[in-house]
């Protein structure tokens, strides 16, 4: 049967048709919905399951892998950098069964803080690497990849990107197979210590000639000839853009086999080529290795190394024109990322946008959109769980040199149980004065709303023990804890003068307000309410002191003939922050049925 894909999708038909018995991941765009899909089919079919973080669930694959089963984990370029431990080391004892890590990296940086180019990690790890370059090859990778697991004993990296992962192609679905169980054995390439490590290193590097022979045979690297005048070579979202350029002008070596590169299939196909092209986004991670092969070749020489790649950027920078494109002119007013009306976290930024001689240290999420105007509340914004740990380096520097600030670092609760409890633990450790500040929103807001530990269910929706996030603060040695709702502005503003008179000792203050866009639990509406309701402006009461706008919501409207603010009822969800900063009392709430 043919269906419409996106890569993602493809990536979970390809696991559910190869018999994978275990998938985990941690949500981070571009490769949230992989799991998403898994977890949707019966627990009797896949262990689809969220861990706290991509160690977590890259090391709850290898467990599947070690005992036998066939396992994958999905996660974002940097989602690996935290799964990096576990992988180098893995790619040492190798896998039993098969077992495939998919990484989508994110050129063009469409929802990240960086843009690296996870192919190193193949080339690092010493580990086999396949990138598929449409959502057929992404679903016929997982099994080829889990297969090359299996025969070869390393786990496989399979290398996505933003546009494979969210573009949609046709594919041919297959026949699920449930291949048996591989016998668990207690071998000695699972237990690294270091005599044993020395050994498997050895190993390692014979494996790695083995798959770069069985690469040059790899039916997922091919040549397609046409005009010879030009030869590309190319892999993923790169090669769909040399076609698109190129067309039956130039002839192309596709690699689906990414690492061990084949070498020798790309020396035979440069001999018979005029002119050679390497195209690829980001790194000349396949250049590099064809140059040092004594090939001659063009490529980040003439194509950027920065962002992503499209058609008309190969175009302009291999033949120096643009291709004709059907441009749509789009009436629009620019809108930089803001945190959505009623937002949680707006309350909590509000305030902390008013301290002085403070460094507010955070999280990537939705808090990051905490720096922008017109809130610019927040300072840094590093990595998954660094406010804490961040934030203690530099109230310790600022102590040491008697500069008089203080800092504020915060985080998501889904951040918190992902590396941000670890930080938290250093300020307690090493005694700093941080004001942490967890804003507890009952999801994972930024990446859609997944489970987390402390969600109250799994990602198969099974009920789950709710991880409580005070008492657990209390037990890592914090004794300075406050709760507050921070939609209350009047208690958000007390909690951070509590927090910040507190000199000698570690304080959290934790946030606790649902996402406005969560669909609301039966613990939820037994905690919170049906709060829902929206507010609206007495017009000639107000002064046109634009306060409520600072506030940064949407919903708000200043009209500049009028000289007056209006509310936009469709967006309004009756937070009531703009109302407690009217300093004229200039808005009002309208309940539900009425005034």
């Amino acid at each position: 049967m043919k269906k419409l894909l996106t890569g993602n999708e493809a990536i979970a038909l390809g696991a559910i048709e190869a018999g994978v018995v275990y998938a985990g991941a941690y949500p981070g765009t571009p490769s949230t919905e992989i799991l998403e899909i898994l977890g949707s089919h019966p627990r009797s079919e896949i262990i689809a399951e969220w861990a706290p973080n991509e160690k977590v669930a890259l090391e709850s694959a290898i467990g599947a892998s070690v005992a036998g089963g066939r396992a994958l984990a999905a996660m974002k370029h940097v989602g690996v950098n935290a799964a990096a431990d576990p992988l180098l080391s893995f790619a040492y004892s190798g896998s039993n069964g098969g077992l495939v890590l998919v990484s989508a990296d994110d050129p063009g940086l469409h929802s990240s803080q960086n843009e690296q180019d996870n192919r190193h990690y193949a080339r690092l790890a010493k580990l086999p690497m396949m990138e598929p370059a449409d959502s057929q090859e992404a679903k016929d990778m997982v099994r080829a990849a889990l297969e090359l697991s299996e025969k070869y004993q390393r786990p496989v990296l399979l290398r996505t990107t933003t546009r494979i992962n969210h573009s949609k192609s046709v594919v041919d679905s297959g026949e699920k197979i449930r291949p048996p169980k591989r016998p668990y054995e207690r071998q000695p390439r699972f237990n690294l210590v270091p005599a044993v490590s020395k050994q498997l290193h050895v190993d390692l590097e014979a494996r790695m000639l083995e798959l770069a022979a069985h690469s040059e045979e790899s039916p997922l690297n091919f040549i397609e000839w046409h005009d010879r005048k030009i030869g590309v070579v190319a892999a993923g979202a790169a090669y769909q853009y040399a076609r698109e350029v190129f067309g039956e002008k130039a002839s192309y070596c596709k690699i689906g086999f990414s690492y061990p590169l084949p070498l020798k299939k790309i020396r035979g196909f440069a001999e018979q080529v005029e002119t050679l092209y390497v195209i690829e986004e980001l790194d000349p991670f396949m250049e590099e290795q064809i140059k040092a092969a004594g090939i001659k070749c063009l490529g980040k020489d003439l194509i950027p190394i920065c962002d992503e790649l499209a058609p008309s950027v190969v175009a302009k920078a291999l033949l120096g024109v643009e291709p004709e494109m059907v441009k749509l002119e789009v009436q629009a007013a620019p809108r930089p990322p803001t945190l959505c009306a009623g937002c949680p976290h707006r309350g909590f930024f509000y305030q902390a946008g008013k301290l002085k001689d403070v460094v507010l240290t955070s999280d990537i999420g939705c808090y990051g959109l905490g720096g922008s105007p017109p809130l610019n509340a927040k300072d840094t914004c590093i990595c998954m769980g660094a406010a804490s740990s961040l934030g203690h380096g530099a109230q310790k520097t600022f102590d040491f040199f008697g500069e008089k600030k203080r800092v504020v670092a915060n985080m998501g609760d889904s951040t918190f149980f992902h590396t941000g409890l670890l930080g938290l633990m250093q300020t307690v450790y090493n005694n700093s004065p941080v004001v942490t500040c967890i804003l507890d929103n009952r999801t994972t807001g930024m990446t859609g709303h997944q489970e987390n530990p402390g969600s109250g269910f799994t990602l198969q929706g099974d009920q789950a023990p709710v991880l409580e996030i005070e008492p657990l603060v209390r037990a890592l040695g914090v004794r300075h804890v406050k709760v507050v709702n921070p939609l209350d502005q009047k208690a958000m503003k007390e909690a951070l003068e509590w927090a910040l008179a507190i000199t000698d000792a570690p304080s959290v203050i934790i946030t606790r307000w649902p996402c406005v866009l969560k669909r609301l639990s039966r613990a939820d509406r037994e905690e919170f309410g049906d709060y829902f309701h929206r507010c609206e402006v007495d017009t000639p009461a107000c002064v046109g002191c634009r306060t409520c706008v600072r506030t940064g919501c949407p919903a708000l409207r200043f009209d500049k003939a009028a000289k007056k603010t209006r509310i936009e009822p469709s967006q309004c969800v009756g937070c009531e922050i703009c109302l407690q900063v009217c300093p004229k009392s200039a808005i009002r709430a309208v309940k539900k049925g009425g005034n």
